[in-house]
């Protein structure tokens, strides 16, 4: 049996699943992060052979052909968009297991991580309309599980997840029952819209982020929001089928929020809330990008989509492991960590800046043509992204000087980063800034992406028109009649 006949993407979401049982009956703490940390490895590697395998076909002798016949008849299946999205979740599972520290191990739950990547990862390879849908909503569940267990507050998550799930529903079974309708056409799309702003956190549906980021562990917290699932639903949900006004709304509130969170990200007084709104302008960034729906703004949001999610993972899995040592940072006095955890305060810095787009980091590209697609719209949304962009690098520098310089930091115990986070810091920086000085392969997938996704809105928009005018001239025909 040839390896490269494996249904290796199937494999990837089923691994988790058994990991997640296995690791719940373990008890003991190093031993259940070891465990997860080699689900996590041996879902990155099928993850990583399902690229390589992108287009293949399933053709596998044997005895276990049963096995495998079964896992590749399931609807999931790697394409042009999801292809990159796939390895970059399960690399940043994996990295979050890595950092997790034995004082961190004890409130974190292991098999829910592995549980929340299998869907994940599910729900990133799925393009069923309503299997999507079910994947989406299951995914909201294992973050409202961690916060019941430890006694948190529930309400303002379940309120917006609910309606999140709610809104999918309904507008999904408008669109698929419309019967030809153009006025039901726009009220599903506007439901499907809504449900992608309430889970991309857009103002004013973005306190529930904030909630999260304050009562969630941050590793649980930094995992379900930087994938950007919202964005992936808007991409197969509301962008093939939406009118350009519902796109061209989702571009506006996205570009308030983006300034907003960007000037809000500048006066935080408490690390987390600093870190939840610069994650809240950066993603939606990606959003605006989304909706221009034109080859070259849909190549700058995948762009920075891939790289926000990698660098702005980094940035927080480096805000946590200082927790780690430090506790909750609070933004109102210099901390002078930089002489303890110097690696720590490189890494915080490169992540930070990649996040922003600074030249030979992975999101330069992808900032530029960005903005070269949203000046085409409107010049007043290149300014608009330029000028959140600058409030950002401020936000992060002023960040970077109040945690790792001022005073020196006295401390009992010693604080210099494990050989793991060592490990973490190489591979993140790698990525960072491999991708930045070789970008040609990354944007070129994320071009055919994009012409894709533009190619099959215009021929889902014309069928639909196709529709509406069969319909209208059946009634018309009808009346006649009468």
């Amino acid at each position: 049996m040839s390896l490269y006949s494996l249904p290796w993407l199937e494999l990837a979401i089923v691994l988790p699943l058994f990991g997640a049982v296995w690791v719940r009956r373990t008890r003991d703490v190093d031993t259940a992060r070891l465990h997860s940390l080699a689900v996590c490895g041996l879902a990155l590697l099928c993850t990583l052979a399902a690229l390589t395998n992108f287009g293949g076909r399933w053709s596998v002798p044997g005895q276990w052909h049963v096995l495998v016949d079964l896992l590749a008849r399931t609807p999931v299946a790697v394409d042009a968009l999801n292809a990159p999205l796939l390895p970059l979740v399960s690399l940043l599972y994996l990295l979050t297991v890595l950092g997790t520290l034995r004082t961190k191990g004890v409130s974190f739950s292991f098999a829910g991580l592995l549980t929340s990547e299998a869907i994940l990862l599910a729900a990133l390879s799925c393009r069923q309309p309503w299997i999507l849908i079910a994947l989406l909503a299951a995914g909201t569940i294992p973050p409202w599980i961690e916060l019941f267990a430890h006694g948190k507050p529930t309400r303002v998550y379940s309120l917006h997840m609910g309606l999140f799930v709610v809104l999918l529903v309904v507008g999904q079974a408008l669109m698929s029952f419309d019967g030809g309708s153009s006025r039901l056409s726009v009220v599903a799309s506007t439901l499907l819209m809504a449900a992608v702003l309430v889970r991309g956190g857009i103002v004013p549906a973005h306190c529930w982020m904030t909630d999260l980021f304050e009562h969630a562990t941050l590793g649980t917290a930094l995992l379900f929001v930087t994938p950007m699932v919202g964005a992936y639903a808007a991409v197969r949900l509301v962008l093939p089928v939406a009118p350009e006004w519902v796109l061209h709304g989702i571009a506006i509130l996205s570009l308030v929020t983006a300034l907003y969170a960007a000037a809000m990200a500048l006066v935080q007084r408490e690390a987390r809330r600093f870190f939840c709104y610069l994650f809240l302008s950066h993603s939606s960034l990606v959003f605006v990008g989304l909706e221009t729906a034109t080859p070259i703004g849909l190549t700058g949001a995948l762009c920075v989509w891939l790289s926000v999610g990698l660098s702005l993972a980094g940035f927080g899995l480096t805000l946590r492991s200082i927790e780690a040592r430090a506790g909750r940072l609070s933004l109102d006095e210099f901390h002078g960590l930089y002489g303890h955890i110097p690696t720590l305060a490189g890494l915080f810095l490169l992540t930070g800046l990649a996040s922003i787009g600074f030249p030979g980091t992975l999101g330069f590209v992808g900032a530029e043509l960005l903005v070269e697609g949203a000046v085409k719209v409107s010049p007043f949304v290149g300014i608009a992204i330029v000028v959140a962009a600058a409030l950002n690098g401020l936000a992060v520098l002023q960040a970077y000087f109040r945690i790792f310089t001022g005073s020196a930091h006295v401390a009992s115990i010693d604080l210099r980063t494990r050989l793991p986070e060592r490990v973490a810091v190489l591979a993140l920086s790698a990525l960072l800034l491999g991708g930045g000085l070789y970008p040609q392969p990354g944007v070129a997938g994320r071009y055919n992406a994009a012409a894709q996704l533009v190619r099959e809105r215009d021929q889902r928009l014309a069928e639909r028109r196709l529709s509406f005018r069969t319909s209208r001239t059946a009634a018309g025909v009808a009346s006649n009649f009468q």
